[in-house]
């Protein structure tokens, strides 16, 4: 029976076309209904149902045949499980199945599905470097290579990339010029990114190789990524145009017609009214297994979607989804998607509330979160807006005080977190706190010396901050800085610069002949214009504006000198009294009241007794303080409203 489903299957090929899936599948079932366990039929099958786009039916007879047919089908079965979004499964599979140069493109598609972009880009290089048998793949390969590399971009796993600019060859394909404009975007080079994307459009409108209805479908997201570029740069009327070129329903993947969607919503004018917003929003369904967005996609689409819950005063219901959300995860954490939670959760219990009244409402929170990094910077940013830097400062230091006292790993990663040291040093800054700046960053720098992968960007900056200490301790330190950079880069001149500063005092002769390596002062101002600077002037600080200021108030002021020449005020004669003199000398107490003045002298009695009860140290007459307290005991009071204390009558006056 075996032999007669071989002979069956084998005349079967012979006279089945490529486009003749459905008769090769009805063929391998009549032989297998003979044959059972015939795996050549079961394999041929299979084929026939990934022809058909039937994948999970396809997966459904590999698994009935077991591990002989998985052996043997093991392209087949790795394709179906990355067909059917089951890409981990996928990946192992191919990986461990030996099927060559098609093994190795479905693990990079599976791999590419699930973000570890890094293992893709290694293997399409590889795919790449084997020139023997590249065939005709090398536009493939160059187009996938290329939308690898502005993932990595968005993933800001630049150390991965292979490509920079494109090259005249990656410009003739309008595949790879829109991969390369989404590489431009990554890197946040809008303007680059516009012009490729412009090119890339014309090129899939001229190319000859594809119909009208498949140039159609390839414009779509072409068109959609260049909505959001005019979104970005501001262009809302040009996006208004744009929008009328994008059908969102005849775009067929989820994903891209969700980002389509939501484009339109925040380039058109549907969000004057947040529950017409609300309700676009939520008109298409989320994607699901192969056809999911990325994970950069995804955080700007809940970012979106709580934003347009809040608009809708859904406060309770933000603040249950995020708080569960954030509850899953440890704190504190360093992770932006994270602290994005914890933004929302803020800003669903403050209710649409800013200033004063906002920080009522989320303080209160830090109680029960206090090591929530997302919520501290939440209302550092509030006490920001009301201009009360102290506060801000206090509650950042509060939570880097609680991380010092803890001995996870973890907890001082976070509290050497680079981000969150340059919010403190800024705010620093406006303070002018100079010398907690330097101690901040001295301790990051040696927490982050013992890391093997430490932030060079943090080092730097520690450095050239300690050489501004006078202190032999910090010029130490920095000089062990600029040496570690140096070492990780001997051609950065910045830390070679900093080694020579830092070794300027304490042992020059280390340093003699690194100086000569770096560029003498006339090659870096050779393209100084002075006369520029000097028209333009000198930018000063807050205190030395103040200053000049005060010096140019104060040189405009009339001085007080009686010099040969000076101009004299004219007072007009009616100003001046009778019996003015000009030749006598004015009395200097005439400002004061008569009785203040020390020639006054009271007449009579009474007169002699008032001022000598006013003299400072004069005798008290007890008697006649006793009567006038008794005088005043015996007054009655005004009340509130000022009324007598005496009734009036009733009746007519």
């Amino acid at each position: 029976m075996a032999a007669a489903a071989v002979q069956s299957i084998s005349s079967l090929l012979q006279r089945a076309t490529i486009e003749d899936h459905e008769e090769v599948l009805k063929s391998c079932n009549a032989a297998l209904k003979k044959s059972k366990n015939d795996t050549q039929a079961q394999h041929v099958k299979v084929v026939a149902l990934l022809n058909l786009d039937r994948y999970d039916d396809a997966l459904r007879v590999i698994e009935e045949g077991g591990d002989a047919l998985k052996k043997r089908a093991a392209l087949e079965y790795a394709y179906a499980l990355y067909k059917s979004g089951k890409l981990e499964e996928a990946v192992h599979v191919a990986a461990k199945s030996g099927a060559g140069r098609g093994a190795k493109h479905v693990e990079a598609q599976a791999s590419y599905r699930t973000e570890d972009f890094v293992r893709t880009a290694a293997l399409y290089e590889e795919l790449a470097r084997d020139t023997e048998s590249l065939g005709n793949e090398e536009n493939d390969l160059r187009i996938n290579s290329w939308a690898t590399d502005a993932q990595l971009q968005w993933k800001r796993q630049t150390d991965a990339v292979r490509h920079k600019r494109p090259t005249r060859e990656d410009l003739e394909s309008f595949e790879t010029v829109y991969n390369a404009a989404c590489g431009s975007l990554a890197r946040g080079d809008l303007k680059e990114g516009a012009v490729l994307l412009n090119r890339s459009k014309e090129l899939c409108k001229t190319t000859e190789d594809l119909s009208p209805e498949d140039k159609t479908a390839e414009l779509l997201p072409i068109t959609v990524q260049q909505l959001y570029v005019l979104i970005r740069q501001g262009k809302l009327d040009e996006a208004e145009e744009l929008i009328k070129e994008i059908s969102v329903n005849e775009i067929p993947e989820l994903s891209t017609k969700k980002i389509a969607q939501n484009n339109i919503i925040l380039a058109g004018r549907i969000h004057e009214n947040p529950f017409l917003l609300y309700k676009a929003f939520h008109e298409t369904p989320s994607s699901t297994d192969g056809d999911k967005l990325f994970d950069f996609q995804n955080k700007a689409m809940t970012a979106n979607s709580y934003a347009a819950e809040l608009l809708v005063q859904k406060y309770d219901g933000v603040v249950r989804s995020t708080s569960k959300a954030v509850s899953q995860h440890p704190s504190p954490s360093v992770s932006g998607d994270v602290n994005l939670l914890s933004v929302y959760n803020a800003a669903a219990h403050a209710r649409e509330q800013v200033g004063q009244k906002g920080l009522k409402k989320v303080v209160p929170l830090l109680e029960k979160r206090p090591k929530d990094i997302g919520l501290v910077l939440t209302v550092v940013q509030l006490y920001v807006t009301v201009g009360n830097i102290t506060a801000a400062i206090g509650t950042l230091e509060n939570l880097l005080r609680r991380l010092d006292e803890s001995i996870s790993e973890d907890d001082q990663d976070a509290r050497f977190n680079p981000g969150l040291l340059s919010v403190l040093i800024a705010l620093y800054k406006r303070e002018g706190r100079r010398v907690q700046i330097r101690a901040e960053l001295a301790k990051a720098a040696a927490h982050w010396r013992q890391r093997p992968n430490a932030p060079a960007t943090l080092l730097r900056a520690a450095g050239a901050s300690l050489l501004h200490s006078s202190d032999p301790s910090d010029l130490s330190q920095a000089a062990v800085l600029f040496s570690s950079l140096r070492e990780q880069n001997p051609s950065d001149r910045f830390a070679l610069a900093g080694y020579a500063a830092s070794h300027a005092t304490l042992d020059p002769s280390k340093v003699e002949a690194e100086i000569e390596k770096l560029p003498s002062v006339q090659d870096l101002v050779s393209d100084v214009d002075i006369a520029a600077l000097e028209q333009a002037g000198v930018p000063q600080s807050s205190l030395s504006v103040a200053a000049a200021a005060a010096a140019f108030a104060g040189a405009r002021k009339r001085p007080a000198s009686d010099k040969e020449g000076a101009a004299k005020k004219r007072v007009r004669k009616s100003r001046l009294p009778k019996d003015y003199d000009p030749n006598k000398a004015p009395d200097p107490e005439r400002w004061l009241p008569l009785r203040d003045r020390s020639t006054y002298r009271p007449k009579g009695k009474k007169g002699k007794q008032r001022a000598a009860e006013r003299t400072q140290g004069g005798i008290v007459n007890e008697k006649a303080e006793e009567a006038a307290q008794q005088q005043r005991s015996q007054t009655p009071s005004g009340g509130g409203g000022g009324a007598s204390s005496k009734k009036k009558k009733k009746g007519k006056r």
